[in-house]
Parts: C-alpha cells; structure tokens; sequence
C-alpha cells in the first residue's frame, strides 16, 4: 500500500518523487487516520454504528463512564480497516470534555500502526 503524505489537519502535502509517497506501516496508519476522520460522519451511511456514539456524545458532556463504549465502538471500527488484524493498548482519556482514543493497530502483515481520534 502506497499513501500521499498529510500534514496534522489532513491536508494532502506535495509530492515531489515517488519517494516521498509513504509506504508500509506508515501508509497503513496514514489511510486508518483518514478511515478514522470519517467515523464521526458515518452515521449518515452506517446508522446503527454512528447513532450510539453521537446519542452519547449529545447526550451531555462525556463522563468517565462514557469511555468504555465509545472505546469499543472505535476499536470496532478500527477493525474493520481491512489491513488491520488486532487492536491493543488501548487507552481513552477525558480532558476537558474531549474524549481522546489512542491504540495500536496490529496488521496483517505483523507491523503496527498507531490509532488516535479525538471526539468532544
């Protein structure tokens, strides 16, 4: 797998020779990053996975309680990224009312890729 790099907002950054496109793991954890920018819209296409996370989040500010879920419900999603094969390390911590997710992500092929997504 081959992906144009990005910088922190998701934009496409220029590609000047072919070996500046990311390869391996870190093109696996560039295409999970942009797979991830895309679960807090799914509910529109995959109601039963989007709904319970925005009733969640909409519900009130995000407690201590709301971790668990929400950290399965992203887990869940991770693994449906085809190169992934296991999700491990997770962790989910609330600042401020902006939940943060991070985990590692075990390919197919044995290498691992981070997993961060935040969602207030």
């Amino acid at each position: 797998m081959t992906a144009r790099p990005v910088d922190a907002s998701g934009d496409i950054l220029p590609v000047l020779s072919p070996d500046a496109l990311l390869t391996e793991a870190p093109a696996v954890a560039a295409a999970l990053a942009d797979h991830l920018r895309l679960f807090t819209g799914d509910w529109w296409e995959y109601p039963t996975r989007g709904n319970p996370v925005f009733d969640l989040i909409a519900a009130g500010p995000l407690g201590e309680k709301d971790l668990p879920a929400l950290a399965a419900c992203i887990s869940s999603y991770v693994m449906e990224f085809p190169p992934v094969h296991t999700v491990s390390d997770v962790r989910t911590v609330l600042d401020n009312g902006v939940m943060k997710y991070s985990a590692v992500a075990k390919l197919d092929n044995g290498e691992t890729a981070p997993v961060e997504l935040s969602l207030s």
